[in-house]
């Protein structure tokens, strides 16, 4: 809770500096626009993948195979959507990051929980009931 807090008051402090220092260099339209132009560049980027990514979804069930990957790909890609929206370098940085299918892997590597296998495995061996023996 107090990192989420600490990222959510540092984060916007940073991007502003940061369009800030690079306004004073480029100049303010100019910043304006590669800002906008990340956002919409990113969004095009995301919606390309994202039906890749649910076309991959769609096929696995149709085949009965796990797509827990492809969904958890496809939540990087809403992240990466929501990153590039907002204005700022950083956060355009982040983004981009998480539309290259090696880097969402990483992150999903790293930093998604693996879910390990239960160890408490019960066998039993199933015996037929007769008829006349179920109601005594």
């Amino acid at each position: 809770m107090q990192f989420t807090l600490l990222i959510l008051i540092l984060l916007p402090l940073f991007e502003v500096y940061l369009m800030i220092k690079i306004g004073s260099v480029i100049g303010a339209f100019n910043t304006i626009s590669i800002t906008i132009f990340t956002a919409v560049l990113g969004m095009y980027f995301v919606k390309q993948q994202g039906l890749s990514t649910l076309r991959s979804v769609l096929e696995n069930l149709r085949a009965d195979k796990n797509s827990i990957s492809e969904i958890l790909h496809g939540f990087c890609l809403v992240i990466a959507a929501f990153l590039l929206i907002l204005p700022g370098f950083i956060t355009d940085f982040f983004g981009f990051l998480l539309l290259v299918p090696y880097s969402r892997d990483w992150f999903l590597k790293n930093f998604i929980p693996k879910k390990e296998e239960d160890v408490n495995i019960i066998e039993i061996n199933p015996e037929e009931i007769e008829e006349h023996d179920r109601y005594k």
